[in-house]
């Protein structure tokens, strides 16, 4: 009995959804899956991004409330955004060096007739300083401007922090805000397999797994990229500098990638992220930093992609990346990573900012 119900807990339910829905994607026609399936996805992600926005900043408030060192949350900050910026940049390098070994674009012709592509231009890195700061930060909670937020909720924490005593009963809200919270989570989480077997069907039904086929290359070269990335990079730093188990860092992830795989959104895993990244031992108050923020600004999947559809792109249209380009690509490849949104489609859209930098037609 209680290995039955290993089995078959939330992780593998979500599996068995995925498998499903692909299934049953391939067997209905793309008019039902829309109206009847898609909906079951839709309302997923409406549950995710309804608790993500209160669950960041009750948490974090509490978090940095909690800090009694001020100065230990700006180590903890300086850190985090080395790390990001750091594994950015090799996520860049490793999509570049795959995909100038397999060449996908190599032999392809894509129709581009009638075709045309938003031009995306990255703002200035003044301006995007000034942007982490709410003007309104009612504004910044109504469109889920993570960045925003993390700002308002570290500053209101410290200063709930410097009230003493006096604050007290305003921190223990907060705790228990985040901890009610987290309780929504787990229980939107429960209609996760259901919720991704209407997204996947949805997916499949209107695209068909033959519309895969000219793009194999494509689709192998972000794989094997992001698989080393994660080999290479993740597994030696989760066991040697975090010691934690590799089977038990995979285990306790396995629920958040498996919700950011099928919904194509890092915004929708938040919530299960930061929930798997306390059970696997982080504080409560570096959880509550660095998730959101990593969310926001640690693509490490779309620089990847940046830097492989870079490479692609360029051989469909018979460019050579000289060597000076492919480190430009690695530059804006890691803006592009920070400034893309946790959305389905949303490094596809910021890949233009990369494309326009080494002269690849949009």
């Amino acid at each position: 009995m209680a290995k039955t119900k290993s089995m078959m807990g939330l992780p593998m339910q979500i599996l068995a959804g995925l498998v499903l829905g692909v299934v049953v994607g391939a067997m209905v026609s793309s008019d039902i899956a829309v109206t009847y399936l898609k909906p079951l996805g839709d309302l997923f992600i409406r549950l995710i991004r309804m608790v993500v926005v209160p669950l960041v900043f009750a948490t974090l408030v509490a978090g940095a409330a909690g800090i009694s060192d001020v100065s230990k949350l700006g180590r903890v900050a300086v850190k985090t955004l080395v790390i990001f910026m750091l594994t950015s940049a090799i996520s860049v390098i490793f999509g570049l060096v795959i995909a100038n070994l397999i060449d996908p674009g190599v032999g392809l012709t894509l129709s581009t007739e009638g075709l045309k592509a938003a031009q995306v231009k990255a703002p200035s890195f003044i301006q995007t300083l000034l942007d982490i700061v709410p003007i309104n930060p009612m504004e910044a909670f109504a469109k889920g401007s993570i960045l925003q937020i993390i700002f308002f909720a570290i500053m209101f924490g410290i200063c709930l922090n410097a009230m003493g005593e006096k604050g007290k009963a305003m921190l223990d809200f907060f705790s228990v805000m985040g901890d009610i919270m987290i309780r929504m989570t787990n229980i939107v989480m429960r209609y996760a397999p259901i919720g991704v077997f209407g997204l996947i069907a949805a997916v499949v039904s209107q695209q068909g797994l033959s519309v895969l086929l000219p793009l194999a290359k494509l689709i192998l070269s972000s794989f094997i990229a992001t698989s080393l990335l994660i080999i290479v990079i993740y597994c030696p730093w989760v066991k040697f500098g975090i010691r934690i188990p590799l089977s038990t860092y995979f285990k306790g992830i396995f629920e958040p990638w498996l919700i950011a795989f099928t919904t194509c959104s890092s915004a929708a895993a938040m919530a299960s992220n930061m929930i798997a990244s306390r059970k696997l031992g982080a504080t409560n108050a570096i959880a509550s930093f660095a998730v959101p923020l990593g969310n926001t600004i640690n693509m490490n999947g779309t620089a990847v992609y940046m830097g492989v559809c870079a490479v692609f792109a360029a051989q469909v249209y018979g460019i050579d990346l000289t060597f000076t380009d492919q480190i430009i690509v690695v530059l804006t490849g890691v803006l592009a990573a920070i400034g893309t949104a946790g959305v389905p489609g949303a490094g596809l859209i910021m890949s233009t900012l990369v494309f326009t930098q080494i002269g690849i037609p949009l």
